[in-house]
């Protein structure tokens, strides 16, 4: 826990130069953390990069970003000690915000392609390949001036997506922190 509150020391950091006032939907900096099954953990940092578009969909409206990250996965394979696997992802997300657009609160979902520097093991899960899908579900809220900071709360599904046996799959509960640069 301590590196990961280093790293989100160290993130606030880097953004404070750059943070304009920008809307809420801008490139932004952010880190990401949390917990899964059997004590397994992982952080996270990385940049979204928005799409050049939006379009209305029921009373909101949709935007997209690119979603780049690298950060680590720390777990306890059955009888072994703990390990870690660097993991470099990247991904798109789609955000959805109520009153056209207008509100601070946002649903989120995406999915992208992650690269482990070696096969992620958890508990008596082990992972066949090294390259994995990770897919997410979210919800959170801009605060700050012109909304550049956010905070949000996913869920996220990480698997091999059936391209080979064994697949697990292994569930997150992430906490995300971005702030617009």
């Amino acid at each position: 826990m301590k590196n990961i509150t280093s790293a989100f020391g160290f993130a606030l950091l880097l953004a404070s130069p750059w943070a304009a006032a920008q809307s809420q939907d801008s490139p932004s900096l952010y880190l990401q953390a949390g917990s899964g099954r059997h004590g397994a953990y992982t952080a996270t940092l990385g940049v979204t990069l928005p799409w050049n578009w939006a379009h209305a969909l029921g009373s909101g409206q949709l935007t997209g970003a690119w979603d780049l990250g690298l950060g680590t996965l720390s777990a306890r394979p059955e009888g072994a000690q703990r390990r870690s696997v660097t993991a470099l992802g990247a991904g798109i997300n789609l955000r959805w915000r109520p009153a056209q657009g207008a509100s601070r609160w946002f649903v989120e979902a995406g999915t992208g392609l992650v690269w482990h520097n070696r096969h992620y093991a958890n508990g008596d899960k082990y992972f066949s390949t090294r390259y994995n899908f990770a897919s997410h579900l979210g919800v959170g809220r801009n605060f700050g001036p012109q909304g550049r900071h956010a905070l949000a709360l996913r869920v996220q599904h990480q698997s091999n997506a059936g391209l080979k046996k064994p697949n697990p799959g292994d569930n997150f509960l992430l906490l995300r922190y971005a702030v617009a640069f």
